[in-house]
């Protein structure tokens, strides 16, 4: 049987007893159902693996010696910031999910001229707590050692300050002709997805002027969810840790 990894925000420490978080210890009490003595693999976002032992298990409270950590060697050497225009349904789950599989080092949800979903207050802190747990349990599924964090919704004009740092900036869409692989090795990259309905023209040329190259990533047009996964693929495979 495969060890389940499990992400606790608590310190783990050698020879300490670790105290799982209230949804952690309820998947491995009541789902997984596991029992004193089985073994576990914790992480807490440090970058390392913690063998762990479960020596206390119930329904509602699970705790495990901690063993020797071992240095997690999953995290790509390629910064990649996330910026994700406000989808409908589970797109944005999708999209979240499918980019730790892939190596995302931030997510920024972003709301555009033709983005039709509004968080506010109350509303968005829950989304982002439930984006958050999203980007948890993939990064306990894919085998990383750190979890992307979900930042608070931005306008571009805020995007474009934060991802002033990253020395390759880049908007998808597909009514431009430059690819990816003409470009140099980047060290740190923010990728751009527009809304289902795409991004204006308006908003294409603000990016432009604040820096950002525009990309296709081929001649078909892919959907919001989609087209993340696909660049990022590319970005790794060219200047990451895939092939």
């Amino acid at each position: 049987m495969r060890i389940p990894r499990i992400y606790t925000s608590s310190p783990l420490t050698e020879g300490a007893i670790a105290k799982l978080d209230d949804s952690a210890a309820q998947h491995v009490g009541r789902v997984l159902r596991m029992q004193n003595g089985q073994e576990l693999q914790l992480f807490n976002g440090d970058g390392k693996d913690y063998p762990a032992t479960i020596t206390n298990a119930g329904k509602k409270r699970v705790e495990a010696e901690v063993g020797t950590p071992v240095e997690n060697t999953t995290e790509s050497p390629l910064d990649i910031f996330l910026g994700q225009t406000l989808s409908k349904g589970d797109r944005m789950d999708y999209a979240i999910q499918k980019a730790v599989e892939m190596g995302v080092t931030r997510i920024v949800p972003l709301t555009t001229e033709r983005c039709d979903v509004k968080l506010k207050g109350d509303r968005e802190d829950k989304r982002l707590r439930h984006w958050q747990s999203v980007a948890v349990s993939a990064a306990e599924q894919c085998g990383r050692a750190r979890v992307p964090e979900i930042l608070p919704v931005m306008t571009l004009a805020n995007w474009f300050d934060f991802t002033s740092d990253c020395d390759l900036r880049l908007v998808l869409h597909h009514r431009t002709e430059q690819s990816l692989n003409t470009l140099a090795k980047p060290a740190r990259i923010a990728l751009m997805i527009g809304p289902e309905g795409g991004l204006s023209t308006d908003e294409i040329t603000a990016a432009e002027t604040a820096g950002f190259l525009p990309v296709a990533l081929g001649p078909r047009v892919l959907r919001t969810e989609t087209a993340p996964i696909a660049a990022m693929a590319l970005c790794q495979w060219l200047w990451g840790d895939i092939g």
